[in-house]
């Protein structure tokens, strides 16, 4: 299905509903959207807990627009957030992922409507990215993204240079108290595990952080280490929604 953002954008949905009282959010990286192999295992996952909405920001997927590096999709977020609440639940969580988790935390530092984060290999601060390409782990991403697991993949890539908030500036202010989990693969290439660590030091109210030996970037933790993952971010929604 179709919703509309507050400036006309259209964002694709797609919904997990079995009558519970509690829904959970998906949110996506760059690059990925609700329908690549991952995210549905990461849905049908989380499905077997709670009701599961996942969406794709705009730029990816079958959502309109153009990708704006966190600067916009905040829009996108509150749309789907919004949506969800209106249809009954009694509580929401939400999981995001890489940029994705950069937008969770900085959404749900001003929308009560969220009650319980999950952060996964968020940036504190989109310059400071790593991006350190010589390293072993990213050659395990690109041959995943080489194979079908990358299937589907891509994006519709606008201007990197508009303002933007930083996650670390939105969870160090908070509006909200809402309880919020980090968790970062200490391999990861591409958003190294000290960006948890600022956020985690920085954030306000109740929080949680989590390294996972052995683990890369963002979805790539559940793809190698999904037991383990599972059992993490569920018992921190049990405790929480």
């Amino acid at each position: 299905m179709i919703i509309l953002t507050d400036d006309r954008h259209k964002i694709a949905l797609t919904e997990l509903r079995n009558g519970r009282e509690t829904a959970v959010i998906v949110a996506h990286g760059f690059y990925n959207n609700k329908d690549t192999h991952l995210f549905k295992e990461i849905s049908a996952m989380l499905y077997q807990h709670y009701d599961t909405f996942s969406f794709d920001f705009r730029g990816h997927g079958k959502s309109s627009g153009l990708f704006s590096w966190t600067a916009y999709e905040p829009a996108d977020l509150r749309a789907v957030v919004s949506y969800v609440k209106n249809l009954g639940y009694s509580k929401i969580g939400l999981i995001g992922f890489s940029l994705g988790a950069a937008t969770s935390l900085i959404e749900s530092s001003r929308n009560n409507q969220i009650d319980a984060v999950i952060a996964v290999s968020a940036p504190c601060d989109f310059w400071q990215i790593n991006c350190h390409f010589w390293e072993p782990e990213m050659l395990k991403d690109l041959k995943l993204n080489l194979g079908h697991k990358g299937k589907g993949k891509g994006v519709r890539p606008g201007n990197p240079f508009l303002p933007k908030t930083k996650p670390i500036d939105a969870v160090s202010k908070r509006e909200t108290r809402t309880p919020i989990l980090f968790i970062h693969g200490q391999n990861d290439w591409l958003i190294k595990p000290d960006h948890s660590d600022k956020l985690f030091a920085a954030a306000q109210g109740p929080k949680k952080i989590v390294r996972i030996n052995g683990a890369g970037h963002a979805e790539k933790i559940f793809d190698e280490q999904s037991d383990q993952f599972e059992r993490i971010c569920i018992d921190w929604l049990s405790q929480n929604l």
